[in-house]
């Protein structure tokens, strides 16, 4: 079977995903600046989520223009990626309702780790179902960019019950080395 209703159905998730989130944001107490103030955490930790969730779109976007077929094995693991980042929106209410403690921080890099490790397991569904001389499997290679983000979601999981802020500096870091999208991807689209 072809992509495109694997990528319909997964850019309309990604929708609701990120409708819900802003849904989940409220209209700051007061007209003054510092009204909304008292609201930039919760503010922060949502474009934090926005540009996370747009990463994972961007990136399953680019994937699947160099995927040729999917199969049932593709489709589930498209669908674990999704369960993942569902849980995105539940985790901004969270972390911002207990005031960014230690638990909610490292439940949401949690959810971001699953998320990565999902979307490693649809590439390599991907590159089982068209064979590892497909595009994507010669695209992505060892993906040592993968590795080295799940390396920092563990390490940030960890530090967040010694310091939640010192977790959330680590996951704006794996969303800025992904901020671009892979380029190594990117240069086969067109092909």
């Amino acid at each position: 079977m072809n992509t495109a209703r694997l990528e319909a159905f997964t850019d309309g998730v990604m929708a609701i995903i990120i409708t819900i989130m802003v849904l989940e944001i409220r209209v700051p107490q007061g007209t003054s600046l510092a009204a909304l103030r008292a609201d930039l955490p919760l503010l922060l930790t949502y474009l934090l989520s926005y540009v996370n969730v747009g990463i994972f779109w961007n990136n399953h976007h680019h994937m699947l223009h160099v995927t040729e077929r999917i199969n049932g094995k593709v489709l589930w693991a498209n669908l674990a990626l999704l369960f993942w980042l569902s849980l995105v929106p539940f985790l901004i209410r969270w972390m911002e309702d207990a005031g960014y403690a230690p638990l909610p921080t490292a439940c949401y890099g949690l959810v971001l780790a699953l998320s990565a490790i999902s979307y490693l397991i649809l590439e390599w569904q991907i590159i089982a179902c068209n064979g590892p001389d497909s595009r994507l499997a010669l695209a992505v290679g060892n993906d040592r960019k993968g590795m080295l983000s799940l390396a920092l979601y563990v390490l940030a999981i960890v530090l967040a019950f010694a310091s939640p802020s010192i977790a959330i500096a680590l996951y704006v870091a794996v969303a800025l080395l992904w901020l671009v999208p892979d380029s190594r991807i990117e240069s086969l689209i067109g092909k």
